[in-house]
């Protein structure tokens, strides 16, 4: 064990009372903390008023004066009404806005690293994929795959995107929680394996306060960054109230890009029977010279929130909302494991603008009894990129090289049959949109018998488009139309979903209580558009499916069986069977969306093309039962089911895939004993026909059904207050499995469970994953603690902070072949130090993360899949190039913040 380990470690052991995880919650004030104002909260199920609110003004000296938490500060809503954490019986991590300071987080990496049964995949910022107990198949993400399988929530917003969840810039923020387990019955489609809801301070009436914060921070390896952020909240009226925030950031790059140059097969070598059997390496040279810099991989983040609170009266207050954030980037994120310490090579600048705007509206009131909530929002994110793609080019090279390398197998000219360099690099771009609505209605909370039901309305649309650009490309050998572009995918998607949803909850006794919910869900997914090569119009297929003799190739890659080939014609095949058989090859064009030459991805109806579509309809549930022996202590057993909804194959003659659903079987416990909190859950979870995505064909990402998974965990959380003295320790052991072989083909193809049939081609199938495989990205163990220790000193008072985030090793892929390529990610162990002073309404502290600078692997990639990860080349000789890219976590960082309150 190194130096350093054993630093970590004890540090670890010092800020550590025990392994723990799920009810994760704000750890209790310290004795130093600004007191919370006294709420007076509804009582939680099963319990008494006195359980929830704020306890009498002695009761709270003594148990200041004792150490004791003051759980009204842990005040979430979950379930959808406001309730005491301790209360709520399911597995729910919170942290609150008091712990969100201490720890200085202001982004989804940081808060992440604080709740064990998170786990995520990630490329840059914005680009990230989460997953919640081990529920992942890795690759998840694109743009045209599943849906994600954990919710997102602004306030009572869904944000949940496809291909990166929304990294909301934490400021201002009450608390975040994190719901672990199928959440299907309040929360719905994206909600299988959990849920994670970010919570905003509300306008205050009456109340003129603000705050300013400022940090300055150096990265070592890397650049200067920091970033400034102020809130304010003013009285309007006596009715109405103001709040807005507004923050600007900006991340210091470690990444450098370092010099690099490749020069690609040109003159090729032939045997005496003219059959490819080497090149010489004299073709196209490439230099990244111009491109050269170090710390490259910088973000800057800017934008605001505002809200007004409108009392109409004393039943009635509506909340509308606005908030916008706008991050820009340059650099890739990622070390190329072949290279030195935090380098990569790239040859071509690569800046990224990622933004949303969400319009929100909260309506909430009273009806005789009952409470009714409206929560409206729309959100616009349009996000855009360049990216080299110059490493593509240079694997296949390397791979092809015993058959003349790139430029051979395929055609790279210009208009005038010159050569071309093969380099590509891609412009893409979403424009995401999405509509939701929700009206439901709950019964008063404090009798025995009660009820929240609802109705809910999402209508998620992105039109995607990703440019595969060749410089100086021959208009026959680009998209047609689209001189220059080798491959082109531009797509309408549509996600449609409808909910009605109800849960009850009846106190048998003031100590037992059951509840039972269920949702109605309908979903509606449609894609429509184009994807893939051009084709030559001159080009015919021969009776062997290849060209004919003297021909033309088709495009700069040579397939015949993407793009162009397979759009829809008059006939209702595609052009490629339509030149083969003799049919009318006329196109359809009508409907084509700009910017393609046709359609391929769609359904040929009636004469007409219309969107390809999935769709269906089912139920999930809830059922729980909750045990009081006393005060202070609760037991309780979940059965819940979550769902994703199935999708769609963009690639033509592929099948869709039909939802995959969770189901969990979960006991858990919350208990309060004096300065010592402690809660914890057990689980088993089976996850049936499993999504999982994977380059297929022609680099598509390809959708299909496995057949089962196991999830075997546990989570446990401890919070230990007494004087100035807090400790938290949170951790997650989580053992997750898959049940049967996954087959290369797609179930539904071959539902042999040894992979022996054929596949969707007639090729022979195989197993891609066999059954016992490991589920990937989430490790076995996670563990995360805090201590925190504070003192009077002259005015103000000093504190002291230490943090430790600690993980095991976990797979990169769930197939065995990406797997192999990519190799695991690597265990590491973090540690934060803190140390600040506080007096009167200012504050300054100075921290160090990362003390000991470890590389913290977050992902694992490759340029082209684990064809880029390849060790051979097409003749079985061996190649000792990596192409693996692994995404890091910042090096150690060492900065200063100061702060201001009015």
């Amino acid at each position: 064990m190194t130096n350093c380990s054993v630093r970590a470690l004890t540090l670890g052991l010092l800020a550590t009372t025990a392994l723990a995880s799920p009810a994760f919650a704000q750890a209790p004030a310290p004795s130093d903390a600004t007191p919370a104002t006294p709420t007076t909260q509804s009582p939680a199920p099963g319990t008494n008023a006195t359980d929830v609110t704020s306890p009498p003004e002695p009761v709270k000296r003594a148990q200041a004066a004792a150490g004791v938490p003051d759980e009204t500060e842990i005040i979430i809503t979950a379930t959808k009404r406001e309730e005491n954490l301790q209360n709520v019986p399911i597995s729910v991590q919170a942290i609150g806005t008091r712990r969100l300071d201490q720890l200085n987080i202001s982004n989804f990496e940081q808060y992440t690293k604080q709740l064990p049964s998170v786990s995520f995949q990630t490329a840059a910022p914005g680009f990230t994929v989460v997953y919640m107990r081990g529920v992942a198949t890795g690759g998840d993400g694109n743009h045209t795959g599943s849906l994600p399988s954990v919710g997102s929530y602004l306030d009572e917003q869904p944000i949940t995107t496809i291909g990166g969840t929304l990294d909301v810039h934490i400021y201002d923020i009450a608390r975040i929680e994190s719901l672990a387990g199928p959440q299907g019955t309040l929360y719905g489609a994206s909600s299988e394996a959990g849920t994670i809801r970010i919570i905003t301070n509300k306008p205050e009436l009456g109340v003129t306060t603000g705050r300013v914060d400022a940090e300055v921070n150096q990265v070592d390896h890397g650049g200067m960054g920091g970033k400034l952020e102020g809130m304010i909240n003013l009285p309007i009226a006596s009715n109405i109230a103001f709040r807005a925030s507004a923050f600007y950031q900006r991340d210091a790059g470690y990444i450098d890009n370092v010099h690099g140059s490749y020069t690609f097969c040109g003159d090729t070598i032939f045997d005496a029977d003219e059959n490819p059997i080497g090149c010489v390496k004299n073709g196209f040279h490439i230099d990244n010279s111009a491109f050269v810099k170090k710390n490259f991989n910088t973000n800057t983040t800017y934008g605001g929130r505002a809200a007004l609170k409108i009392d109409l009266n004393e039943n009635w207050t509506i909340t509308p909302t606005i908030m916008h954030q706008h991050s820009k980037t340059h650099g890739v994120w990622f070390e190329n494991e072949d290279l030195g310490d935090l380098q990569t090579i790239r040859y071509r600048d690569e800046p990224g603008v990622d933004q949303f705007t969400q319009y929100a509206l909260t309506v909430e009131g009273k009806v005789g009894d009952f409470d009714i909530t409206y929560a409206g929002a729309y959100m616009d994110r349009p996000n855009h990129s360049t990216t080299d793609y110059t490493d593509y080019a240079e694997a296949y090279d390397k791979y092809y090289e015993p058959s003349g390398g790139i430029a051979y197998v395929y055609y790279f000219f210009d208009d005038a049959g010159n050569r071309i360099s093969p380099v590509q690099y891609i412009k893409g771009s979403n424009h995401f949109k999405k509509l939701s609505q929700e009206l439901r209605v709950a019964t008063p909370s404090d009798k025995p018998f009660r009820v929240i039901a609802g109705a809910f309305y999402q209508r998620q649309f992105n039109l995607i488009n990703q440019e595969y650009h060749v410089d100086d490309l021959s208009a026959l050998l680009s998209v047609n139309g689209r001189q220059g572009l080798i491959w082109l995918t531009r797509e309408h998607r549509i996600d449609r979903d409808y909910a009605l949803f109800g849960e009850a909850s009846f106190d048998v006794t003031p100590q037992l209580t059951f509840t039972g919910g269920g949702r109605y869900y309908k979903f509606d997914n449609t894609v429509f558009g184009f994807a893939g090569f051009g084709r030559d119009p001159a080009y015919i297929t021969g009776p062997n499916g290849k060209g004919l003799p003297g021909h033309p190739p088709p495009n700069a890659a040579g397939s015949s069986r993407t793009g162009v080939a397979q759009c829809i014609t008059e006939s209702g095949d595609t052009l490629r069977d339509s030149q083969q058989f003799g049919t009318d090859t006329t196109l359809i064009l009508d409907g084509r969306l700009d910017g393609t030459p046709c359609i391929n991805v769609a359904d040929f109806v009636d004469g007409h093309i219309v969107p390809k579509r999935s769709k269906g309809n089912g139920w999930t549930y809830r059922f729980n039962g909750t045990w009081k022996p006393h005060q202070g202590l609760m037991f309780y057993g979940t059965v819940s089911k979550g769902f994703r909804p199935g999708g769609i194959n963009r690639q033509p003659g592929l099948a869709g895939y039909t939802p995959d659903f969770l189901t969990n079987y979960e006991l858990g416990w919350k208990s309060s004993f004096g300065p010592l909190r402690w809660n914890g859950a057990i689980y088993h979870q089976r996850w049936d026909g499993i999504q999982f995505s994977f380059l297929g064909a022609n680099a598509l990402t390809v959708v299909q059904n496995g057949r089962k998974a196991r999830v075997n965990g546990i989570e446990t959380d401890i919070n230990y207050l007494v004087g100035g003295l807090s400790l938290t320790a949170a951790a997650a052991y989580t053992d997750a499995k898959t049940i049967g072989n996954i087959c290369n083909a797609a179930i539904s193809v071959d539902p042999s469970p040894d992979c022996s049939g054929l596949d969707a081609n007639g090729d022979d199938d195989f197993v891609s994953a066999p059954s016992g495989t490991r589920l990937p990205v989430t490790p076995k163990l996670k563990v995360t603690a805090t201590a925190r220790y504070s003192w009077a000193m002259g005015p103000g008072k000093t504190h002291v902070q230490v943090g430790v985030v600690s993980q095991g090793s976990a797979p990169s892929a769930i197939r065995t072949e990406d797997e192999a390529a990519q190799g695991k990610l690597g265990a590491y162990t973090l540690v934060d130090l803190f140390a600040g002073y506080d007096w009167n309404k200012y504050n300054i502290e100075a921290f160090v993360t990362n003390v000991f600078d470890k590389r913290n692997q977050l992902s694992k990639t490759t340029p082209c899949g684990a064809y880029c990860g390849i060790t051979e080349d097409v003749a079985g000789n061996p190649l000792t190039d990596d192409w693996n890219r692994i995404i890091v976590g910042q090096p150690r960082t060492i900065g200063i913040r100061a702060g201001m309150k009015f």
